[in-house]
């Protein structure tokens, strides 16, 4: 089915407005994506209309509060086809879901000597806290290495593979590169030595179909404003079984049943995980993003981008000195970019001169950028509101900055 894509940017008010008096063209969807109208609207419903704390009241705001809180938890739960609402945890993103995993299971359960395996592929959220674990623990931090593409080398990864590896941690889909991960593949691969398997889902959450049944993984984390929803909430997945057995990471309300000066009684799933108040309206909102992705459908969002992934490939592959940085085969709609002679941030803000909004940097990806000899790219990410009108534009205006800078 094709997408009505004019359908579709109406209901993002931010698209329609001109930047340095040129209209905007926004291509920083790995970043974050933008926000429809109905989370939105679900924001300044709460806040107006009956704003409570939750789980802890008996009058109508509370419960009112907590069933739409709820109903937001009951909808991430389908979303991912996880198989109960005590495996679905709230965070407030990616990054606090890595760390929890981390501070939780990996302190109670990773001794010295113990294997933890990421990847050259990695976000900072997924390098930086099994570091500090492997410090305080002695365990090895292990990396699988990429080829020239950007693709991970299964049989190297399966060489790493032994007894001593308890933990691999893997991104899903590179947020530097596109690069879609065989994690399916990895999962039974690590499964197989009795190790368990987290993934980094921050890219994945609003491009790719995700079944945590099928995919069997132990721990799944994403971020809500990667999949048109609100900044500051996020879920970290993990498998019951696993859960019960992990301690909490933080002390505090809601993750009680019972508390003495003499001893604290913990609460059940999924509370255990959740001190404190909650970020209560992006919660309730997150329920609306989903709900927009779902009405649209992944396979057609996919679809969508993949055509802007191919239209813009093939443009870009055009302007003299422009080399595009990741060329897996199995890629998401992300572009990373140099051009021979001129910084990133050089034609980043010559893209943004002429209302193009481009991510430079490294992209939280230091050692993937190491690896590649690079301090850093230019990079165009691409949502369902995108245009192929808009890639035309970003590529004349590219071609024009790389013409002027060369």
């Amino acid at each position: 089915m094709a997408l009505n894509i004019e359908d579709i940017r109406t209901q993002f008010p931010i698209l329609h407005q001109n930047v340095h008096g040129k209209p905007l063209v926004y291509l920083d969807n790995a970043a974050t994506s933008q926000k429809p109208i109905q989370v939105i609207d679900a924001l300044t419903a709460y806040y107006s209309g009956y704003n409570s704390n939750v789980h802890r009241g008996v009058h109508h705001l509370a419960e009112k509060a907590t069933t739409a809180f709820e109903e937001s938890r009951e909808a991430v739960r389908c979303f991912l086809n996880a198989a109960t609402l005590e495996e679905v945890i709230i965070t407030k993103g990616t990054t606090e879901g890595i760390n929890l995993v981390a501070n939780s299971y990996g302190r109670k359960f990773i001794k010295a000597g113990d294997e933890i395996i990421i990847s050259t592929l990695e976000h900072h959220s997924n390098i930086v806290p099994w570091q500090m674990l492997c410090e305080e623990t002695g365990a090895i931090l292990r990396i699988i290495p990429i080829n020239d593409s950007g693709e991970l080398l299964l049989d190297e990864y399966e060489k790493m593979l032994n007894e001593r590896t308890k933990l691999v941690s893997v991104v899903y889909v590179s947020n530097a590169l596109g690069t879609i991960n065989p994690v399916k593949e990895m999962v039974k691969m690590a499964h197989h030595v009795g190790a368990l398997v987290m993934l980094d889902g921050a890219q994945a959450i609003s491009h790719l179909n995700l079944d945590m049944q099928d995919l069997d993984c132990d721990f799944f984390v994403f971020s809500a404003h990667k999949v048109y929803g609100p900044t500051g909430i996020g879920i970290l997945y993990g498998k019951k079984v696993i859960l019960e057995k992990m301690p909490p990471y933080l002390g505090g309300g809601e993750m009680i049943k019972e508390v003495t000066f003499a001893k604290t009684t913990y609460n059940d799933l999924p509370y255990k995980f959740e001190a404190g108040t909650p970020n209560i309206g992006d919660m309730v909102a997150l329920k609306y993003a989903i709900n927009f992705v779902e009405n649209i459908g992944k396979e057609n969002i996919a679809k969508h981008e993949h055509e802007l992934l191919t239209y813009a490939t093939e443009q870009m592959q055009e302007i003299p000195n422009v080399k595009i940085i990741g060329t897996a085969k199995e890629k998401i709609g992300v572009i990373s970019f140099v051009a021979e002679g001129i910084h990133h941030f050089d034609l980043g803000m010559m893209l943004d001169a002429n209302g193009v909004a481009v991510r430079t940097g490294n992209h939280c990806t230091m050692p993937l950028m190491s690896r590649l000899g690079l301090n850093g790219t230019a990079r165009a990410s691409f949502a369902a509101y995108n245009t192929k009108h808009e890639i035309d534009v970003f590529t004349r205006e590219l071609a024009k900055a790389v013409r002027i800078m060369s």
